[in-house]
């Protein structure tokens, strides 16, 4: 599942798949990709119910997302059943089997903890529903027909890359003394942005260019439960009162931008001098400490695309199509390599802010 290819700024991309009403802003779809045969679809109703069984309200863009799939699915000729679980796996594994009983014809999942949601899904499938995976892989069943995501691990690889781009700009030469924050276990994109960055990262480890003065370098070490600023913040203040004492922090390794930022706080609260400090989700208040020259970078993934995009795999389904599918390689859940549609993320920084987001309506004002 290793992609390695540079993401590059598609400025043009935005608009081409954009469905009308999925939102008031200007936000677009990237366009591209080939159809594939993932599933043989058999088409359904043209107002039937559509399932979205959302996370915990996480990040903007979840909440932002609930917004577009009512709206898009609506405009649609839908029927939407837009939750989130906010209590946590068995509230959203009881939403989706309400959804299946409910009639639905297309369950959309953005799990909480996708290795646990299997006897629900294939309840659905059994019962005539199609499951699409969004945002996050559904893990260790058959029962999910597509995925549709921004390429996962290149948003790592894209991190690792600018971590080392901000330390020689910041910091001028090496070695650079370094941390590793990592998402939630329980999320499976946590994995891939980890393995993506080390893939980057990993060598200049080996060979002396990159400190992590704590130690932690795996995973387990790394992780963050919940993907609670708290829980980072708290490990942060830990790490540098144990191994920062009299040593400069250099930079930190950010898998979003609310762990970013409970690390930028940590280290404030530390009295040390601000390290380069990676993210993703474009933020509204990462962008601004990012223009700010705080925050070096972020990831914009945007969710208008990737919501528009899994309505139009909905609606390729109701017509009796095959879904759009340009990945048959990467993501392997456990049991089968499930197809993807993959987005292409975008590295953000103060230099090249006004440009990604110049047609972003909300972010764009923030660059001026």
């Amino acid at each position: 599942m290793k992609k390695l290819t540079a993401a590059l700024i598609a400025a043009g991309a935005a608009g081409a798949l954009l469905l009308s009403g999925c939102s008031s802003s200007d936000r677009g779809e990237s366009s591209g990709g080939s159809s594939g045969s993932a599933t043989e679809a058999s088409g359904f109703a043209a107002d039937a119910t559509i399932g979205v069984a959302l996370p915990q309200k996480t990040s903007e863009n979840w909440v932002l997302a609930e917004q577009l799939f009512n709206d898009g699915l609506k405009e649609a000729g839908f029927n939407p059943i837009v939750q989130f679980a906010n209590s946590g796996v068995t509230e959203q594994q009881n939403q989706i089997q309400a959804m299946t009983e409910q009639g639905a014809s297309v369950i959309v999942v953005g799990a909480i903890d996708g290795s646990q949601l299997g006897s629900q899904l294939e309840d659905a499938e059994e019962n005539g529903a199609h499951v699409i995976a969004y945002d996050r892989l559904v893990k260790n069943t058959d029962a999910v027909d597509m995925y549709v995501a921004f390429d996962n691990y290149q948003v790592g690889v894209l991190q690792g890359q600018s971590l080392l781009e901000g330390l020689a700009a910041r910091k001028g030469d090496g070695p650079y003394n370094i941390e590793l924050i990592a998402g939630s276990p329980d999320d499976a994109n946590s994995t891939p942005f980890f393995e993506g960055a080390m893939s980057v990262l990993q060598p200049k480890i080996d060979d002396g260019t990159l400190v992590v003065v704590s130690g932690q370098t795996s995973f387990e070490q790394v992780a963050t439960q919940g993907w609670k600023a708290e829980n980072a913040q708290k490990r942060m203040d830990t790490i540098l009162a144990g191994s920062y004492a009299d040593t400069e922090l250099d930079g930190i390794l950010s898998p979003n931008d609310t762990l970013g930022r409970a690390a930028l706080t940590s280290v404030a609260q530390a009295g040390k001098d601000t390290p380069v400090v990676t993210g993703q989700d474009s933020e509204v208040e990462s962008v601004k400490s990012i223009m700010a020259g705080e925050q070096y970078s972020t990831i914009y993934k945007d969710t208008r695309e990737l919501v528009a995009q899994t309505i139009k795999e909905i609606q390729l389904l109701q017509k009796g199509e095959d879904p759009e599918i340009n990945d048959t390689d990467s993501y392997d859940n456990g049991v089968k390599v499930v197809p993807s549609y993959l987005l292409t993320p975008v590295i953000v920084t103060k230099e090249n802010a006004a440009e990604v987001y110049a047609n972003d309506s909300t972010l764009a004002p923030l660059t001026k």
